[in-house]
C-alpha cells in the first residue's frame, strides 16, 4: 500500500469554485458561520457546518445536523454545482497570502501509514471532536475536510510541482479573507507515477493541522475493514484526503495567551516574581518577540519584554524547549497557578493572525488581567516533537494561510 495515491476528486463545476470554497469548518463559531453563508447558497459551509440551515438552538452534534449535511451535498450534486472527476488524479494546490506562497499536492494519504506512525502526529485529540468527524464521514460517505500534512522539502517533489504550476491553473480564486487559491489537476500517468514514487521514498509525513480528521479517518477505515469480508487494502476508505506541503514553505504564526487574573498577586508582586526567571524590561509599544525565549507581556496598560534565563531552557528536550512550554513551565503554572491549560478556564488563546491588538483590548477592558505574546513555533521543532513520539502543548501552532474546504473532496466508493 503506497504512502499516497491519486483519486477521482469531487470538485466544483467549472466557474463555480468561488461560490463553493469555504474556510475550514473549525475556524469559526456557529454565529460566524451563519453570517458567512448569507447570500451564498452553494458555500461549502452548508456541508461542513450544516447547522447554519437549522434553528440556532440546534445541538451541532445532533443526528439532524449530519442528515442536513448529506441533504445539502446531494443537492449540490443534483444541480451540478459539484462534479466528480472521471479518473484518479493528483492536484497541485497553491496558496498565496500577501507575499507568502506555498505549493503542495492534494492526494489520498494512507491510513495504514498513519496507524503505523509513518504519518506522524504531534497533538492529542478530543473524543467529542473525533466522534463528530467520524459521523460526518460516515453519513456523507466522503472526506470533505483535508488534513494538512508536511514533508521534508526535497527537490524531487518540489521541482515537479514547480513545473506543473508553471501552466495556467484550472482554478484561480481569491477567497473572502484575501487568500488566493490555485489548483492544477494532474492527469498525466507518468507524472502521477513519479510523484507516487517520490513520496514513497520519504521516511515520513507530518500532520500539521487536522489531527481530528485523520484520527476519524482511521476509525472509519477500521470499522469498514472489519465489516468487509472482501477487504483488499485498496478500497478508498483506506486513504484520507490530504494536502501535503514542503516544510520550508510553511508559515507558522504565534499562539498568544491571556490570563483572567493574577492568582491573588498584585501587579507589583507579579513583577517581583518574574524578575527571578526573566530579565524584564519596559517597552514603549507592543512587543513582538524577536527570537525563542523572549516574550511580550501586557499588564496594567504597559508592555514589557521578558527574556528567559538561558540556563532554564532544556535544549535537548524537543517539547520542553518550545516557547509555549517555557512560558507555561516558568510563569503560567508556577506563578499564575494554571496547571492544565487544556481545561483551565482562566486561560485563553489568540491566534497570531489577529495580531497583538486583541491582547491589549481584552486586558484594558478588564476581561483579562495579563496577556503574553510568543515567538512562533518553528516547523523544525514541530517535526522534532513528532519524531520523538511526543505531543505539543495545546495551542502551540497557528498555520496561515488556511486551506479551503470544498475545492476537492474524497468520495469513499
Amino acid at each position: 500500500m503506497s504512502l499516497i495515491k491519486p483519486f477521482a476528486g469531487l470538485r466544483p463545476a467549472p466557474g463555480r469554485a468561488i461560490e463553493v470554497a469555504a474556510p475550514p469548518y473549525d475556524v469559526m463559531n456557529a454565529e460566524e458561520a451563519r453570517a458567512m453563508v448569507a447570500g451564498r447558497p452553494w458555500s461549502f459551509l452548508h456541508v461542513s457546518r450544516p447547522e447554519v440551515d437549522l434553528p440556532p438552538q440546534t445541538d451541532p452534534y445532533a443526528p439532524a445536523v449530519y442528515a442536513k449535511a448529506r441533504e445539502n451535498l446531494d443537492e449540490m450534486l443534483a444541480v451540478g454545482v459539484l462534479v466528480r472527476d472521471p479518473a484518479p488524479r493528483y492536484y497541485c494546490y497553491r496558496l498565496t497570502m500577501g507575499r507568502h506562497v506555498q505549493t503542495g499536492l492534494v492526494a489520498a494519504a494512507s491510513v495504514a501509514a498513519y496507524d503505523a506512525e509513518r504519518i506522524k502526529k504531534h497533538e492529542f485529540t478530543r473524543p467529542v471532536k473525533e466522534d463528530d468527524r467520524v459521523r460526518q464521514i460516515d453519513v456523507l460517505n466522503a472526506q470533505t475536510g483535508p488534513v494538512f500534512l508536511v514533508y521534508r522539502a526535497t527537490s524531487t517533489i518540489d521541482s515537479v510541482l514547480a513545473r506543473v504550476s508553471a501552466a495556467p491553473p484550472e482554478v484561480d480564486i481569491v477567497a473572502a479573507e484575501g487568500v488566493r487559491h490555485e489548483l492544477w489537476p494532474i492527469a498525466d500517468p507518468a507524472v502521477i507515477d513519479g510523484l507516487t514514487a517520490a513520496f514513497e521514498a520519504l521516511d515520513a509525513l507530518y500532520v500539521a493541522d487536522g489531527h481530528h480528521r485523520s484520527a476519524a479517518a482511521s476509525r472509519v477505515a477500521a470499522a469498514r475493514r472489519a465489516a468487509n469480508p472482501h477487504h483488499t487494502g485498496e478500497e478508498s476508505y483506506n486513504y484520507f484526503l490530504s494536502v501535503i506541503f514542503p516544510h520550508d514553505q510553511m508559515q507558522i504564526l504565534a499562539y498568544n495567551r491571556l490570563v483572567r487574573d493574577l492568582h491573588g498577586l498584585t501587579a507589583d508582586a507579579l513583577m517581583e516574581r518574574l524578575a527571578v526567571p526573566f530579565a524584564v524590561e519596559g517597552a514603549v509599544g507592543p512587543v513582538h518577540p524577536e527570537c525563542p525565549g523572549v516574550f511580550g507581556m501586557y499588564l496594567g496598560g504597559h508592555w514589557y519584554r521578558l527574556a528567559l534565563d538561558p540556563a532554564r531552557i532544556p535544549y535537548d528536550d524537543p517539547v520542553g524547549r518550545l516557547d509555549v512550554s517555557l512560558l507555561q513551565d516558568n510563569l503560567i503554572e508556577p506563578v499564575l497557578g494554571i496547571v492544565d491549560p487544556r481545561r483551565d478556564e482562566r486561560i485563553d488563546f489568540v491566534g497570531g493572525i489577529r495580531g497583538l491588538a486583541p491582547l491589549r483590548a481584552r486586558v484594558d477592558s478588564g476581561e483579562m488581567a495579563v496577556a503574553f505574546a510568543l515567538h512562533p513555533t518553528r516547523m523544525e521543532d514541530l517535526m522534532a516533537v513528532a519524531d520523538s513520539g511526543e505531543v505539543m502543548p495545546p495551542k502551540s501552532t497557528w498555520f496561515e494561510p488556511k486551506l479551503a474546504d470544498g475545492l476537492v473532496s474524497h468520495v469513499l466508493d
